[in-house]
């Protein structure tokens, strides 16, 4: 696995990081040798750069239990989802159907139209989708630099940020679905009654219309579900 092996080949310098923030955070905190060798100050800075060690050579299976608990509450959601399918109303087909050579024409452009915007529509799900697990292994190969900050207390927020956002990236799969969900309520209940005094290119141009503006749903909410994450959790 290129993640584990990244991460392993990391805990070196996460290691080396490890040390230079634990002396830093040393010398800041003592005022003067007095304090050295007070049993209280070495205890908490001992108990500190061991926590510290401990995550940076955990830190594969920290992001994997993060991971895990997050993937527990998308699980959870998921299975309160019904699965829903677009599909075009009996009289619209019926209409197209009845259509002759000619008059078919105009549909074939709407037909095109409305699959061309879906189709970008559907490239900008993919790739949110994408990023989203790219940011994930990011996260999870670089964990030892930014947890080897623990070991100082004047560097600690570093972790603590990494974590923060770690987790918040985990729970975009929460956010996405519930997009999904969304546009699934909507894909089943919101389906359009075809007028069928109409003409049949009017009729399929509202159908596609609708579809398109579900999807415009389902990505923008996918799209924002870094920044709904930021402003639940308070990451700013």
């Amino acid at each position: 696995n290129t993640i584990v092996t990244i991460n392993d080949g990391l805990k070196a310098f996460g290691y080396g990081l490890l040390v230079l923030f634990f002396a830093m955070s040393v010398f800041h905190s003592a005022a003067s040798f007095h304090d050295l060798q007070r049993p209280e100050f070495a205890l908490r800075h001992f108990i500190r750069f061991i926590i510290a060690k401990v995550a940076v050579g955990s830190a594969m299976e920290i992001m994997t239990a993060v991971f895990s608990v997050c993937g527990g509450v998308v699980q959870s959601i998921m299975g309160s989802m019904s699965a829903a399918s677009v599909t075009l109303p009996q009289e619209i087909t019926d209409a197209i159907e009845e259509v002759g050579f000619f008059q078919s024409v105009p549909l074939w452009m709407v037909t095109f139209l409305g699959s061309l915007f879906i189709t970008v529509l559907s490239f900008i799900l993919i790739m949110t989708v994408y990023g989203r697990f790219f940011r994930l292994y990011m996260f999870t190969a670089l964990a030892p630099l930014p947890l080897a900050s623990f070991a100082g207390e004047d560097t600690s927020f570093m972790g603590k940020a990494f974590l923060r956002s770690y987790l918040g990236v985990c729970m975009e799969g929460a956010i996405v679905v519930l997009a999904c969900l969304i546009f699934s309520a909507f894909a089943a209940s919101g389906a359009p009654i075809a007028d069928t005094s109409l003409p049949v290119v009017t009729m399929s141009w509202q159908y596609v219309a609708q579809t398109i503006f579900n999807m415009l749903v389902l990505v923008g909410a996918i799209k924002m579900s870094d920044r709904i994450i930021r402003e639940l959790m308070g990451l700013g």
